[in-house]
């Protein structure tokens, strides 16, 4: 499971490397579905993996408008910032976690540990699938979505003696 998670990360790096080659009123123009465009998109998409890792861990979520995030490379520097906590998260990360109940402020319900983090991988892939049919209509080859052909090498992690994971 952590794979896809980090296969999500190789794909949105891809992304943002898209963006840089897109003019910035095609990103930040509002698009019909999802939450509104490429670049407020990206946003949600680390927004929503950053407040449930850090709901799994206990940890308060950190409240962050998009409006102050006004270049996709703003965008970039968050995603990259909040990674390195998700990276130490996941180096503790023991199998046992998996079944372990989880309550958040933004919900009422209670959930496992393992059924978020295969929440937070299927809402990346359901935004990129989104952000594939925008960046087609405006003339740009959107990233490719495959699994197969990227290598193992590339996202796939080792797992240490402990039980975490070397990212």
């Amino acid at each position: 499971m952590i794979n896809l998670f980090l296969y999500n990360w190789m794909v949105r790096d891809e992304w943002f490397e898209l963006c840089k080659q897109i003019p910035n009123d095609e990103l930040t123009c509002n698009r019909s579905g999802g939450v509104g465009g490429i670049q407020k998109t990206l946003f949600h998409i680390v927004d929503v993996e950053n407040s449930w890792i850090r709901g799994i861990q206990g940890k308060p979520d950190i409240q962050v408008q998009y409006d102050k995030y006004k270049s996709i490379r703003q965008v970039k520097d968050l995603s990259d910032s909040w990674r390195t906590e998700i990276r130490l998260f996941f180096e503790t990360w023991n199998n046992e976690f998996e079944h372990e109940v989880v309550t958040v402020s933004w919900t009422n319900g209670s959930y496992t540990k393992g059924e978020i983090l295969r929440h937070v991988i299927a809402h990346e892939i359901h935004h990129m699938g989104q952000l594939s049919v925008w960046v087609r209509d405006i003339g740009f080859q959107p990233v490719s979505a495959n699994v197969i052909g990227r290598g193992p090498r590339n996202f796939f992690p080792s797992i240490s003696p402990r039980g975490g994971l070397h990212l």
